[in-house]
Parts: structure tokens; sequence; C-alpha cells
């Protein structure tokens, strides 16, 4: 009888490793916070920038909000990632440039990181934001978030988040770009040193191993150069949520690893704009 060895263990720290396999990845994060600070500037100058709203009584509990130079047509709302460890919302201002110029205002809010929380708690503070910003503004609200933002945002979406019906009415579409839907692989990681996660919070924080609310609108975005297991948690989602009465697109944008896909939310004309702001987030 012949035998044949299966795969070889996963590194699961290296799967998660992106600044060692994107060139020059470590020059991104400085690129993404001078691009912001002068972003936030103008805006600020031009009367359009309303910064550090609190949602909540935490120093990290505080949003931007930057306006379109005409009426609003709704709300979208960007949440940062960074493994719920690392940023805050200061870091991506001037990814509110593709939204704005198609009038829709945009609020990043900041949340407390672990270790001094738990991904829990952070999934309650970012409900807690989409309710402040729901509260402050008027019309239909559109979500997108990045990795571990991307996390964030769908799991608003399950059916035992918090956000109130009122707000999850108002909804209509949700971008997880390059997010992370299963959260049980980060056990093996060195990073859950921080994080904390144990088995019990892995499963309940996972949006792939939870029930959507029904008919809810989602694209997962991924970048098609990115590291296999994050285009493996976008697939995963889209194909799991798809047999769940929600609708569901899987996306992989050519020539995009994990740092410059977000980019193209600066761009009016990109096709990661068009899939926020499109059809695929008419209202229900």
């Amino acid at each position: 009888m012949v035998t044949t060895a299966g795969p070889g263990p996963i590194d699961w720290d290296d799967a998660y490793a992106n600044s060692a396999h994107i060139e020059g990845g470590s020059a991104y994060p400085a690129k993404w916070a001078a691009a912001a600070a002068g972003f936030r500037a103008a805006m600020a100058a031009a009367g359009r920038a309303e910064l550090d709203r609190p949602y909540g009584p935490l120093p990290r509990e505080v949003f931007d909000l930057f306006h379109p130079a005409g009426e609003a047509a709704g709300t979208v709302i960007f949440v940062h990632g960074g493994f719920w460890k690392a940023f805050d919302k200061s870091s991506w201002s001037h990814l509110a440039a593709g939204a704005l110029a198609h009038g829709w205002r945009v609020a990043m809010p900041s949340y407390t990181l672990c270790p001094a929380t738990r991904i829990g708690g952070i999934t309650r503070q970012i409900e807690r934001a989409v309710e402040a910003v729901a509260g402050w503004t008027a019309g239909p609200l559109r979500l997108t978030g990045h990795s571990a933002g991307g996390h964030l945002v769908t799991r608003l979406l399950c059916a035992d988040a918090g956000l109130s019906r009122a707000v999850r009415e108002r909804v209509v579409h949700t971008v997880s770009i390059s997010g992370l839907h299963d959260l049980r692989p980060l056990l093996k990681t060195a990073m859950n040193q921080t994080l904390g996660l144990d088995g019990e919070e892995a499963v309940r924080e996972s949006p792939a191993l939870a029930m959507p609310h029904p008919g809810v609108s989602v694209t997962c975005w991924v970048g098609a150069d990115e590291r296999p297991e994050f285009i493996r948690q976008n697939a995963l989602l889209a194909n799991i949520w798809s047999g769940l009465d929600a609708r569901m697109r899987e996306r992989q944008a050519a020539a995009r690893h994990h740092y410059n896909v977000i980019e193209d939310l600066a761009d009016p004309d990109s096709p990661l704009v068009g899939e926020l702001l499109g059809d695929g987030g008419s209202a229900r």
C-alpha cells in the first residue's frame, strides 16, 4: 500500500504576517498617518470636519465625521484594522475621500485596543459608535472596515449583536475588506498573548460561526495578492452566509495586497468605492 504525506502543520503566525510579505511593508503606517493628517487639516480648514466626537466615556470612544460639499446622501462608517491591538482613527482620514466625492458623509471611530480590553469589548464599543453616528446623522448607513475592522462590521450584522432594530434597518450594505471572520486560528498565534482570546470567545465573536440577520447585504472584498489566509477568510464568510438568507458577494481585487487594498477607498472612481456605494447596497 502506498501512502502520501499530507500538508504539514500551518504556521499561523506567518499566515497573518503581512509586512514580512509586502515589499516596503514597514513604511506604510507612516505614509498613512501623513496622508491622513494632511487630509484632516484640509477638511477642518474647509469647515467639513468634526473631530473627536464622543460616543462613550472612555478616552478612545470618539469618532471623526467628515462632510461632503453638499447635502449628504447618507453616512459611511469605516472601522480601522490593526489586529484589534494597533492604530486609531487618525491614520485613515484620507480614505474618506472616495465616498465624500459621491456625496456621502464619512465617520471613523477609534476604539480601546487589546490588551486593555477584549475583542468582545471592542464589538460592544463599535455597536455604541454606530448607534451614536446614527443618532447624529440622517439617511442610510453603509459599513466598511479593514482586517480586524472587517471582522467588527460583519460582527454587527450577526443575529446576536446589540444594534437596535431601528439602526440595523438603516444599514443597507456592508463591505468587509480583508476581514477576519473565524477567530479560532488566532488561538494558535503569538499575538494571542495580547488579544487574550479563549476558545469560547473565539467562537462567540466569529461572524462565520454565527447566524446573520436575514437579508443583510455584504460584500467580502480582498486583495488577490494577499496572504492565503486572508483570501480563505474572505471566501469563508461569503460561502457560509450565502446559505443563511444573506445577500453575499465575494470579490478579489487584482494587484492588491493587504496594505494597498484599502487605498482604493480614497479614489472616487475605484471599483471598491463603486462596490461600497453601488447597487449592492440598495435598500431592502
